[in-house]
């Protein structure tokens, strides 16, 4: 009965988060461009699959600062604070006992590469934005993994239903090369959008800038845009 009342708590939190950012969700450039640059069949959003300046792979190439660190699962937590009215520290068993979705995404990498129809398991950012309820102010959030990167994400792009924090790619515990044990991925935007080694989730008042950011990588991070700098 509790875990019961826990998802049905979630699940009310997150309706209630949607219908907040769903007008802007639909109008992110992902949605609404009418000219998005790019070839190949239109994917789910409504886009050409393979976005501008984009070589299809199928393997996954590694790309980090240098460092991969090494978690077990009863040192991990993900810290999730700033401008929330319920910040919360989640242990492993935490995060595994929310709503995990199985979907299946592409993935767009900066340096020019995009692997496609990738299936994930993982927990919705959404989830845990209705977990911890933002306040009204909130507007973006900063990503940050134990590796010492950071990114920033506009909320309306964070709280898409395909934006996800993942332990499992392509059917197998994801890898630490990759990111593991829990990294997220953003489908609608390039892939450092996305943090590997996820440790907290910082949700903030105002936009500022990450890791690659502050070196000149765009923002807004739109594949079929080809907004790869600022």
């Amino acid at each position: 009965m509790e875990a019961n009342d826990k998802t049905d708590k979630i699940v009310e939190a997150r309706m209630k988060l949607r219908r907040r950012f769903e007008e802007k969700m639909a109008q992110t450039p992902s949605m609404t461009d009418e000219k998005p640059r790019g070839s190949g069949p239109i994917n789910r959003h409504g886009m050409p699959a393979t976005p501008v300046g984009q070589t299809l792979t199928t393997k996954w190439p590694v790309l980090d600062l240098g460092y991969q660190p090494s978690i077990p699962l009863d040192k991990w937590q993900l810290n999730i604070d700033g401008e929330v009215n319920n910040p919360v520290r989640l242990k492993w068993e935490d995060l595994m006992a929310l709503p995990q979705v199985e979907d299946t995404s592409d993935f767009h990498c900066v340096t020019t590469w995009s692997r496609l129809d990738v299936p994930w398991v993982g927990v919705r950012f959404m989830d845990l934005a209705a977990l911890v309820d933002p306040k009204g102010t909130a507007t973006h959030v900063m990503c940050y993994g134990y590796d010492g990167y950071s990114t920033n994400v506009a909320l309306e792009e964070a709280l898409k239903p395909d934006v996800l924090l993942v332990h499992t790619a392509d059917g197998q515990p994801l890898t630490r090369e990759h990111g593991g044990p829990l990294r997220m991925i953003t489908p609608q935007l390039y892939a450092w959008k996305g943090s590997k080694w996820i440790k907290r989730i910082e949700f903030m008042d105002k936009n500022k800038l990450g890791f690659w950011e502050e070196r000149g990588y765009s923002n807004t991070a739109y594949p079929w845009r080809n907004d790869r700098y600022s």
